[in-house]
C-alpha cells in the first residue's frame, strides 16, 4: 500500500506544486519528490557499503573513512550497541521505511537486525562493542557459530545497550509479522535470559552473565549505612542495584513494549516490580530521593572511584518522570506517592547557580565532587571533565507533569502506541528536504566538522546522530501526501 501512494504522489503535477511551494525564497533550493527518491538510495547505498559493516555501525567515522569509533577506538567490522550506535541506526532505517515506503531502508533495518543477531551474546544480551570480523568475534562468547570460543560473555544494561538493541530486533519482528526465525528466536531468547537477571526486588545489575542466587538478595527498603568508606574501595560493582544512566527506566520501557508487541504478560509484571523497586529505594528522611547505585542491604554504595554512596540529584529525576509514566500506564496511584517528598527535598537541595549536585553526602546533604586526582571535597573548583558533577534542575517540569497526570481521569491516562505514517506534504518539509540534500557530498556523505576522541584532533567526520537525524527529514519529505 505504501508503494501505491509513493507512486501516485510523485506525479508531474504534485512535483510541479512542491517545487511553487518552495520558491518564496529567491534562495531557496528546490528538490522533486522523484530526485529526492534517488537521493535516498544515494544515501543508503553508501552508508551501507562504505560507512557500515553488514549492519553493524559505530559512532563516528573520519570522513576518508580512515578511523571510526564508538565510545572507544574500534575496527571497521565492529559496531557500538550503545547510541547513536548500531540499535539507533537500525530504527532510524525502520522510521524512514515507515515515511517513505522505500523498500531499501526498510532491508537496511533488517540488515542491522541481524547484525545484532550475529552479536547476541550466549548470557542472552549485548556487550557494549561487537565485531563481525573473524578476528574480532574470537575474544567474545557469541550465540551464532562462534559460542564459547570466547570468554566475553556479560550482557550489559549500563547506558540503554542492552534494552536500545532488544527493542530495534522486536520492533523489525513486528514489521516483518514474527516470520523471520533468526529475529524471532533471538528476540525470545533475550526476553527469557534477562527475565532471569531481575532481582526479588524487581531491581536490576548493572551486568550479567549468569543467573545470581536470588536468596542473597533479600527484599528490603532503602536505608542509611552506619558508616561508609571516604575512598574508593576498589570493589566489584556490576552486580548492584543500578539506576545510573537511566538503566532500569530504559529496561522498564522495553518490558513494556514488549508486552505491547508480543502480548507478555511476563514482561509487564517485570516492568512493574522495576517501578516497585523504585518505591522501595526511595531514601528515608532527612533525604527522600534516591541514589545511583544500591547494595542487597539497599545501602549507597561506591560504583566507579568518582559515582560514591550518595543521593543523587541527576538519576531521581529520571526516576520521578518513570514513574508518572508507570502510573499512566497502570492507573496505579501508589507510584505517585513519593513525588511530593521527593520533589520538596530536592527544591530545598538546588545549588544557588539553580542546578542540582550529581551527589548530596548522606545525611547531611551537602553537595559533594572530585578533584582531578579523585579525591572526594565539598568543592566544585577542580573537577575532572569527564562526568558530570553538576545536572540541570527539571522539578518544574517534573511538578508540572505530575500534576497533569493526579488530575487526568483514568480512562484518559493511558497512553496510546502511535503508528509512523506517511506525513501531509507542506513548504517546510520541502524546504528542510532540499537544504539537507544540498549539504551532501558527492558520494550521498554528510561531512561535518567535529572531532574523534581517540584521535587527538579536531576534524571531518561522519556522525551517526546527524545521519539518524537527516534520514529522517529526507524520508519525510520522500513520502509525504499531499
Amino acid at each position: 500500500m505504501k508503494t501505491a501512494c509513493l507512486s501516485l504522489i510523485r506525479r508531474p503535477a504534485i512535483a510541479a506544486l512542491l517545487l511553487a511551494a518552495v520558491t518564496s525564497s529567491a534562495a531557496a533550493q528546490t528538490i522533486s519528490q522523484g530526485e529526492a527518491g534517488k537521493t535516498l538510495e544515494k544515501v543508503l547505498a553508501f552508508y551501507r557499503g562504505n560507512v557500515g559493516y553488514e549492519g553493524a555501525y559505530l559512532w563516528k567515522y573520519a570522513a576518508d573513512l580512515s578511523a571510526q569509533e564508538g565510545e572507544e577506538m574500534a575496527t571497521k567490522t565492529s559496531g557500538w550497541t550503545q547510541p547513536p550506535g548500531a540499535p539507533s541506526v537500525g530504527e532510524a532505517f525502520l522510521k524512514a521505511w515507515r515515511l517513505s515506503g522505500e523498500e531499501q531502508c526498510r532491508t537496511a533495518a533488517i540488515e542491522v537486525a541481524l547484525a545484532l543477531v550475529r552479536a547476541q551474546l550466549e548470557s542472552g544480551g549485548w556487550s557494549s562493542h561487537f565485531d563481525l570480523g573473524p578476528e574480532g568475534r574470537k575474544k567474545y562468547r557469541y550465540r551464532v557459530n562462534e559460542k564459547q570460543t570466547g570468554r566475553s560473555n556479560s550482557t550489559t544494561f549500563d547506558d540503554n545497550k542492552t534494552q536500545s538493541a532488544l527493542l530495534l530486533l522486536m520492533h523489525v519482528d513486528e514489521e516483518l509479522t514474527f516470520q523471520n526465525a533468526d529475529i524471532h528466536e533471538a528476540v525470545e531468547y533475550a526476553l527469557q535470559q534477562i527475565l532471569k537477571a531481575q532481582y526479588p526486588n524487581g531491581a536490576w545489575p548493572q551486568q550479567f552473565s549468569e543467573t545470581l542466587d536470588h536468596s542473597q538478595f533479600p527484599v528490603k527498603r532503602a536505608s542509611y549505612p552506619e558508616e561508609w568508606p571516604q575512598t574508593f574501595p576498589k570493589k566489584k560493582y556490576t552486580g548492584h542495584y543500578t539506576l545510573n544512566d537511566g538503566n532500569m527506566s530504559h529496561l522498564i520501557d522495553m518490558l513494556f513494549e514488549a508486552h505491547r508487541i508480543y502480548n507478555r504478560s511476563d514482561c509487564y509484571g517485570a516492568a512493574v516490580r522495576t517501578a516497585e523497586f523504585f518505591l522501595l529505594a526511595q531514601m528515608p528522611d532527612p533525604q527522600p530521593g534516591w541514589a545511583q547505585q544500591y547494595d542487597s542491604d539497599m545501602h549507597p554504595v561506591w560504583a566507579r572511584k568518582f559515582e560514591p554512596p550518595a543521593i543523587t540529584g541527576g538519576e531521581a529525576q529520571g526516576v520521578m518522570n518513570k514513574l508518572i509514566d508507570v502510573y499512566r500506564i497502570t492507573g496505579d496511584k501508589k507510584f505517585l506517592a513519593p513525588l511530593p517528598r521527593a520533589i520538596s527535598y530536592y527544591r530545598k537541595s538546588v545549588l544557588n547557580d539553580g542546578q542540582l549536585a550529581r551527589f548530596y553526602e548522606l545525611q547531611t546533604n551537602r553537595p559533594l565532587f572530585f578533584t582531578r586526582e579523585y579525591e572526594l571535597t565539598y568543592h566544585d573548583a577542580d573537577v575532572p571533565t569527564h562526568y558530570a558533577f553538576k545536572v540541570g534542575s527539571k522539578l518544574d517540569s517534573i511538578e508540572r507533569t505530575y500534576e497533569a497526570a493526579l488530575n487526568t481521569p483514568l480512562r484518559n491516562l493511558k497512553p496510546q502506541h502511535v503508528s509512523v505514517t506517511p506525513e501531509k506534504l507542506s513548504s517546510k518539509i520541502a524546504k528542510r528536504a532540499a537544504e539537507i540534500v544540498q549539504s551532501l557530498d558527492e558520494r550521498g556523505a554528510w561531512v561535518e566538522d567535529g572531532k574523534m576522541e581517540h584521535q587527538g584532533a579536531s576534524l571531518k567526520v561522519i556522525d551517526m546522530k546527524t545521519f539518524a537525524r537527516n534520514l529522517e527529514t529526507l524520508a519525510r519529505f520522500v513520502g509525504a501526501v499531499p
